[in-house]
C-alpha cells in the first residue's frame, strides 16, 4: 500500500465520510469513526427505568408521551400485557409551566399514593447525584418541589420515600433533613455540614472505590435514620487546574488521599426522624485507619449492621450495633492474606434469624446461609467456579438465585440452588444461547426482565416467567440495530485459550479482518485493562468499543484481548496473585500470550500493538517499556504511571502502604522502564482528570525526557477521565485510529501526514 493511498484512505476515513442519510436507505457495510462516535447511526434502544410493583403482578417505565412532549409513566399488567398511562405528561407539569418535568429516575411510595420524581440533575464524580426532586400526590393531583424555598436550585440528593410514605428525608450540603408531606414543615436533623463535615453521603475515594453514594437509611418502622459522617478534616487536597474557563486560570481542590496518606475518619449514628442528638456507634481504634464499607438495618428497628474493614484491607469484621447504646458486637471476621472484598449481596432470611453471606474461604467466591450469631455456617454454592452476583431470593425463602458461569468465565448465566443446602444447581438460562444473561427480577422470583447478548451481538430484553425461563414477550428487540450490525463487513471472530507456560492457560477472543486470507500476514494490535477482577474477555456485545475494533479489522488489523492472572471469575489464587506487585505478573502474562500468538503464520510479529484505558493505560507503557521485542506500539489513554499518585483504598487494597512496600510500587510502574523504550507511544490524557490526575503523565513525559526517549502526547483541557465534552469523543478516537493506522499500517512506516 502506498503512502499517498494510505493519506486517501485515511482522510476518507477519518473525516467520516459515511453518507449517514444515504445509509437510511442502503446499510453501511464499512464503517468510520463518525458512524460509530459521531451520530445514532448504532444507537440502541432505550427501556425503563422499571420499577416492579407489589409483589410483581405489574411494572411501571418511562415512555413518550402521545402528545410528543416530554415523557409519562405507564404502567402494564405484567401477565397480560395490558396497558395504561399511570401518571400523564400533564400531570408532571409544574404550575405556571408549559412542559413537563425531564425525568432522570423515579421512585413509587409503598401504596403507589405518591411518585418521587428527580431532575435537573447536576454530576458528582462520577455519576449525576445532585438535583431537584418533586413528589406527584396521585389522589390530589399535587405536584409539590421538595427543600423549600431556601434550597438552592439541584441541592437536593438522594432523597427517599418514608415506610409510610408521609414523608421524604434527603440530603442537602452535607446535612439531612425531613420533609413531611403532609404539612411542608421541613426538620433538619444534623447541622454540621461543611465541605469537610459530610452527613448522608461521601468523600471522593468512598464514592469511586466503594461505590457509595447515597450515605442513609430510614429504620423499617420509619422512626430513625442511620448514617454515615465522614471528617475529611486533615485530607489534603489535590488541585485541579483549570486554564480555559477564563481569563485567570482556577484551582479546583478535591479531597483525595494519595497511598499511604491520611484518610477523613468514618463512624455511623443513628438519629430520630423528629430531630435530636445522635447516637454513635463505638468502634474501637483509630477511625481513619479503618473503612466502614458497607451499612443497612439488621431486619428490625433496634439494630444496624456495618461491614468494617482495616486499612489494609484484608479483615473484615461483620457488625452488627445497637441503637439504644451504640455498643456494638462482631458476629463474623473475614482474614485473607492478601485482600478481602466487602460483601454487596448481603440479604436478611428468616425474619433476620439467618442472613446471606459471601466468602472465598474454600478458594472460590461462594455463597453461604448464616445464622444471626454468625456461628453456623452452611455453604450453597461449592465447587470450582465464582458466584458473580446475587439476583435474590424467592418468597418462600426455598431457592436462592444468582449468577455464575461454572464452565466458562467467559459467559455469564443465571442459576439457582435450595437454600436448605442440598448441593442442588440448577441452571434456568437457555442452554442454546451463550453469551451474557442478565436480569432485572421482581420481588417474588416469579418474573423478570431477561437481557441477552453476545460478542457482537447486540442485547435483546425480554420478559420471562421463571423459574422455567418461558418467554412471555419481548420488550426491547432492537431489530434495527441488529440488522444495521449484520450487514457490516466482518471477519472471524474467536474465543481461545493460550498456554503461556508453567500450567497457566489465559482467555482470549480475536477479530479478523473481512474476507481473512491465512497466507498473508496481518498487523495485530492488543486491547488490554488487565486489572484486579476485571474481565475484557467477556462473551457480551461490546458496544461502540466493538465497533471501533470492527472498523480497524476493516483496515487489515487484527484485534484481540487477553485476560491476565489477576482478572475475574477464575478463583481466589488467580485473582490474588498480583497482591503487592501490580503491573509484574500482569505484564509478564500479556507479553507470554502475544509472544504464542505471534508465532500464528498470519501475524506480523513486527507489527504489534497494544492499547488500553486507566489501568489498560497502565498496561500498554509497561508491556512496550519491558518487552519492546514484543511490541513495537502502544497507546495509554489516562494511564496510572505510578501507584503512589493513586487513591488510598484501591491501591492499598492490592498493594499494601507504600511505607511497607516501596519495592513493588516500583516494580510495577512504568517509570521503572522508561529507558528501555523503543518503539512508538502515543499518551492521551485529560487535564481535568479528579481520578487518574494528569500528575501521572506528567511524570512520565519527565522520565522518557529524561531518557531522552521520542513519543507523541495529546492532553485535552479540563477533561475528566472519560474525557468526554466539547467534541472531545469524536476527536480522541479520529486521533487513536490515525495513529494505530500509522504505525501498523501495511508498510509499518511513518506518514506525517495521516496525523490529524
Amino acid at each position: 500500500m502506498t503512502k499517498r493511498f494510505r493519506f486517501a484512505l485515511c482522510a476518507a476515513l477519518l473525516a467520516g465520510i459515511s453518507t449517514i442519510a444515504q445509509a437510511q436507505e442502503t446499510p453501511l457495510t464499512r464503517l468510520t469513526v463518525d458512524s460509530i462516535y459521531g451520530s445514532r447511526y448504532f444507537a440502541s434502544e432505550r427501556f425503563g427505568p422499571v420499577r416492579w410493583l407489589g409483589d410483581g403482578s405489574s411494572y411501571t417505565t418511562l415512555e413518550s408521551a402521545d402528545s410528543g412532549a416530554g415523557r409519562e409513566i405507564v404502567r402494564y399488567d405484567t401477565e397480560t400485557g395490558q396497558r395504561i398511562v399511570f401518571v400523564s405528561a400533564s400531570e408532571l407539569t409544574p404550575t405556571r409551566d408549559s412542559v413537563p418535568l425531564t425525568i432522570r429516575s423515579y421512585v413509587w411510595s409503598d401504596e403507589l399514593e405518591r411518585v418521587l420524581i428527580f431532575n435537573n440533575s447536576q454530576r458528582v464524580w462520577r455519576q449525576n447525584t445532585r438535583g431537584d426532586y418533586w413528589v406527584l400526590d396521585r389522589a390530589s393531583g399535587l405536584l409539590q418541589k421538595l427543600g423549600g424555598p431556601r434550597a438552592p436550585e439541584s441541592s437536593l440528593m438522594f432523597a427517599k420515600f418514608s415506610p409510610d410514605g408521609d414523608r421524604v428525608a434527603y440530603v442537602r450540603q452535607n446535612d439531612l433533613y425531613v420533609e413531611d408531606l403532609r404539612t411542608a414543615r421541613t426538620t433538619r436533623l444534623t447541622a454540621d455540614g461543611s465541605r469537610t463535615i459530610i452527613n448522608g453521603t461521601f468523600d471522593w475515594v468512598y464514592e469511586e472505590e466503594f461505590g457509595l453514594r447515597d450515605g442513609w437509611r430510614w429504620s423499617p418502622d420509619g422512626k430513625r435514620i442511620a448514617f454515615w459522617q465522614l471528617d475529611a478534616e486533615g485530607v489534603r487536597d489535590f488541585n485541579l487546574i483549570d486554564d480555559t474557563d477564563s481569563l485567570y486560570s482556577q484551582i479546583n481542590p478535591v479531597q483525595y488521599p494519595k497511598a499511604g496518606e491520611t484518610n477523613s475518619a468514618v463512624r455511623v449514628g443513628v438519629v430520630s426522624a423528629e430531630g435530636g442528638g445522635v447516637t454513635w456507634f463505638a468502634m474501637p481504634g483509630d477511625s481513619r485507619n479503618y473503612y466502614i464499607a458497607r451499612m443497612e438495618w439488621a431486619a428490625n428497628s433496634d439494630q444496624v449492621v456495618m461491614q468494617r474493614l482495616n486499612r489494609l484491607q484484608n479483615t473484615l469484621d461483620l457488625l452488627i450495633g445497637d441503637v439504644a447504646t451504640g455498643h456494638v458486637h462482631t458476629v463474623l471476621t473475614e482474614r485473607d492474606s492478601t485482600w478481602v472484598e466487602t460483601v454487596d449481596d448481603f440479604t436478611w432470611l428468616d425474619d433476620g434469624a439467618f442472613f446471606l453471606w459471601a466468602s472465598e474461604e474454600d478458594g472460590w467466591n461462594h455463597a453461604y446461609r448464616v445464622s444471626r450469631d454468625g456461628r453456623t455456617r452452611t455453604l450453597l454454592t461449592p465447587g470450582d467456579y465464582d458466584v458473580l452476583s446475587i439476583i435474590g431470593v424467592d418468597d418462600d425463602e426455598e431457592w436462592l438465585y444468582f449468577i455464575a458461569s461454572p464452565d466458562n468465565p467467559m459467559r455469564r448465566y443465571l442459576y439457582r440452588t435450595p437454600l436448605a443446602g442440598r448441593r442442588q444447581l440448577e441452571r434456568l438460562s437457555q442452554v442454546d444461547l451463550d453469551g451474557t444473561h442478565s436480569y432485572n427480577a421482581a420481588p417474588n422470583l416469579e418474573w423478570a426482565f431477561h437481557t441477552y447478548h453476545a460478542f457482537g451481538q447486540p442485547p435483546v430484553t425480554d420478559l420471562v416467567r421463571l423459574p422455567g425461563h418461558e418467554v412471555e414477550r419481548v420488550v426491547v428487540e432492537n431489530a434495527t440495530l441488529s440488522e444495521r450490525i449484520a450487514a457490516l463487513d466482518r471477519g472471524p471472530a474467536e474465543f481461545f485459550s493460550v498456554d503461556i507456560g508453567e500450567g497457566i492457560s489465559l482467555n482470549g477472543w480475536m477479530m479478523k479482518p473481512p474476507n481473512f486470507d491465512s497466507t498473508r500476514q496481518y498487523p495485530l494490535l492488543f486491547y488490554v485493562y488487565g486489572g484486579p477482577g476485571s474481565q475484557t474477555v467477556r462473551d457480551s456485545w461490546g458496544g461502540r468499543t466493538y465497533l471501533w475494533h470492527l472498523l480497524l479489522t476493516q483496515q487489515d488489523v487484527i484485534v484481540a484481548s487477553i485476560d491476565n492472572r489477576g482478572t475475574g471469575a477464575r478463583g481466589r489464587d488467580f485473582r490474588k496473585i498480583v497482591y503487592g506487585q501490580l503491573g509484574v505478573v500482569e505484564t509478564h502474562d500479556q507479553a507470554a500470550a502475544a509472544r504464542v500468538i505471534t508465532e500464528r503464520p498470519y501475524v506480523d510479529s513486527d507489527r504489534v500493538g497494544i492499547w488500553g484505558w486507566s489501568y489498560g493505560g497502565f498496561m500498554s507503557l509497561n508491556t512496550l517499556f519491558q518487552h519492546g521485542d514484543v511490541y513495537s506500539t502502544a497507546v495509554a489513554v489516562a494511564p496510572v504511571t505510578h501507584w503512589k499518585f493513586y487513591d488510598t483504598i484501591y491501591t492499598e487494597r492490592y498493594n499494601g502502604l507504600p511505607q511497607d512496600n516501596a519495592d513493588g510500587y516500583d516494580k510495577g510502574s512504568p517509570l521503572s522502564y522508561t529507558d528501555q523504550m523503543s518503539g512508538n507511544l502515543l499518551v492521551v490524557h485529560g487535564g481535568g482528570d479528579d481520578n487518574v490526575h494528569y500528575q501521572n503523565t506528567e511524570a512520565l513525559v519527565n522520565s522518557l525526557v529524561a531518557a531522552n526517549k521520542q513519543f507523541r502526547m495529546m492532553e485535552y483541557p479540563n477533561r475528566t477521565h472519560g474525557i468526554v465534552g466539547g467534541g472531545a469523543t469524536l476527536h480522541l478516537r479520529t486521533m487513536l485510529t490515525a495513529y494505530i493506522l500509522e504505525h501498523l499500517g501495511e508498510d509499518g512506516q511513518r506518514d506525517v501526514s495521516l496525523v490529524p
